[in-house]
């Protein structure tokens, strides 16, 4: 599924297109995703203009002067750039046309994701209020994590994977950050130092840096807005690598189950 360094890339390939312009139509072929999509969503973007597109957690913010369209991507779901004149494929549920003819393709093979408009305060919508905060920004340190994690006795992974506490840290980056910090991913989050925080805190955001800057991880079902799978995948030194050598103490790696997701770390290198 697309993680945050996903669609962050993703956010930073489409913006340059359509920035600044103006919706000439909205095509919905599918309407039935996560969330219905709204009837009323072409007569409500004709004739709007994007003045950014941005990123909080998972979705993707196309604002405008009198509301903003959420998107999601969901398990598989992808944004191209295309022109009018390439037909759409069987998963290509929506097109957004913009005056110059530029087209916005939103694909989902298993209609999952999700394309929604609010008139409201982005902040108040219920599927952002309650969201931690980003972690790429100066609100999120290694103190916030520590005094958060007080008396919790969940598994730090899950821990630092609930979007209440942060958001964006998904399986495959929780997995390779805590390795970089050296933590034992089933470490009771209560029983963790301030130290120890800082440091996670730290290659969270130089983790999620180096995906954003590889173009995101190559999975099954990504794609960057060009097309193009990314390139971190190739650099996971944990996740995926279940009974290969670990590329900093040579002993094999193991795997485990945490709230039902793949978990691979060194018993060696992490405690």
């Amino acid at each position: 599924m697309p993680e945050l360094p996903e669609v962050e890339t993703t956010c930073r390939g489409i913006a340059p297109y359509i920035e600044g312009q103006t919706i000439k139509q909205v095509i919905i072929r599918q309407p039935k995703l996560r969330w219905p999509v709204p009837e009323e969503l072409n007569h409500i973007l004709t004739g709007l203009r994007i003045k950014s597109v941005s990123r909080r957690a998972k979705y993707l913010l196309f604002t405008t002067d009198v509301g903003t369209m959420l998107v999601h991507l969901g398990m598989s779901g992808s944004l191209r750039i295309m022109t009018t004149g390439q037909g759409p494929g069987k998963h290509d549920h929506l097109d957004f046309i913009f005056n110059d003819d530029t087209v916005l393709r939103f694909n989902d093979p298993r209609r999952f994701g999700a394309v929604l408009w609010t008139s409201a305060p982005i902040a108040e919508h219920q599927l952002l209020k309650d969201l931690g905060p980003e972690p790429l920004l100066a609100g999120f340190t290694g103190e916030l994590l520590y005094a958060l994690s007080r008396n919790r006795k969940v598994p730090v992974k899950s821990f630092i994977m609930d979007s209440h506490i942060v958001v964006g840290v998904g399986n495959i980056y929780a997995n390779e950050a805590l390795f970089m910090a050296g933590i034992l991913p089933s470490r009771h989050a209560g029983k963790i130092s301030l130290a120890r925080y800082q440091k996670l805190a730290e290659c969270i955001r130089i983790i999620l840096h180096h995906a954003i800057q590889e173009g995101g991880t190559t999975l099954r079902d990504f794609v960057n807005e060009a097309g193009k799978p990314g390139y971190f995948k190739q650099q996971l030194k944990v996740y995926g690598r279940k009974g290969l050598l670990c590329v900093d103490c040579l002993q094999p790696l193991t795997e485990i189950r945490l709230t039902n997701r793949s978990t691979v770390f060194c018993s060696s290198c992490q405690s």
